[in-house]
């Protein structure tokens, strides 16, 4: 491969121009709520840590973490989702108005929950996750009003890149990809995905797809555990000719990343972190690639800031986005940016 080189002021450019993109970011989302406290004994009633709670937080997370870190990164993101129509439904729009992000993309629904997932956090270690949701699917007329509002989105904004964030939870189908991809090609927007095993074939001429290693194995019914990097390489590029995909990222956890397209395959080892929680680092690498994406950046470019952006919010307890300027700074330090 050739050696890959950016100028600093270059990089420092591509970063001030994520501020005039618009992202519709579409995908399941929920509350993270989270029960933070300190553990000094173990319970008498059961071999379980005791919890002396410090405080009680509630957080945007799913695709609303993911639209929280596009807004961290200068973009505007645009959310589009279904939600309860509940107590928790109530409260996720008030964490919506919080953080500044727009409720135009949210639709309610009287057949289904918000998902509220609760992390119980003692002496900064995860200790428990409680998940209450309903993974069904959304009614077929919700969703043709989310594709309504959609449609309505990507032709009366403007709309420089769409990511799926696809957690599962019955908000996306595969009519949904399918409308929504044509709709982007018609748009020439690039697509990016962060996929899940129930619709993992259904994400076909998308631009950019990012699975995790768990979820590609899940989604190929593939054993990588002793796949070598290069064996790794040859299964993507098979799935990604066979898919119409232009670009797979893969993130390995601690081993880093691979970026596969037609003329790239390239592996990027993880940097060295002091590993605290890595709950949404998926959706902050989504989100930094759809932004480089919509830049269209090299490969190598996209690979490495997404990769450098998983590792730096692993650094912190809880899902948190990234800091942007911090992430510029890291990256203004790697060895092929002069």
């Amino acid at each position: 491969m050739k050696r890959f080189i950016i100028k600093q002021e270059h990089l420092r450019e591509l970063f001030k121009s994520f501020n005039n993109l618009n992202v519709l970011i579409i995908g399941d989302v929920m509350i993270d709520n989270y029960v933070v406290g300190s553990v000094h004994r173990l319970s008498p009633e059961a071999p379980v840590p005791v919890v002396s709670v410090d405080k009680k937080e509630m957080r945007l997370g799913g695709a609303a973490n993911v639209a929280l870190n596009i807004q961290a990164l200068g973009a505007n993101p645009i959310l589009c989702s279904v939600i309860g129509a509940d107590v928790e439904g109530t409260a996720f729009l008030e964490l919506l108005k919080k953080e500044k992000l727009s409720p135009k993309g949210i639709l309610k629904s009287r057949n289904r929950p918000t998902t509220i997932k609760t992390r119980i956090i003692g002496n900064n270690h995860q200790l428990i996750r409680i998940d209450e949701e309903s993974e069904g699917d959304i009614l077929p007329n919700e969703t043709q009003n989310l594709l309504t509002l959609i449609s309505y989105i990507i032709h009366h904004d403007k709309i420089d890149v769409i990511i799926f964030e696809d957690y599962n939870k019955g908000l996306i189908a595969p009519k949904l990809i399918q409308k929504v991809v044509e709709l982007a090609r018609q748009k020439s927007i690039p697509v990016c995905v962060d996929p899940k095993k129930k619709n993992f074939y259904a994400y076909k001429s998308v631009t950019l797809f990012k699975p995790n290693l768990k979820e590609l194995k899940d989604g190929l019914k593939l054993d990588a555990d002793d796949m070598s990097i290069n064996e790794l390489q040859k299964v993507v590029s098979s799935y990604r000719v066979k898919q119409k995909i232009n670009t797979i990222l893969v993130t390995l956890a601690d081993k880093g990343v691979i970026i596969n397209t037609r003329t790239s395959k390239i592996y990027i080892p993880a940097h060295f972190r002091k590993i605290a929680d890595v709950s949404g680092a998926g959706d902050t690498v989504i989100s930094v690639a759809a932004l480089c994406e919509a830049m269209c950046c090299e490969p190598f470019l996209t690979a490495a800031l997404s990769n450098l952006a998983g590792g730096l919010v692993c650094e912190e307890v809880g899902v948190v986005p990234i800091n942007k300027n911090n992430l510029l700074e890291e990256a203004l330090q790697l060895d092929f940016v002069k």
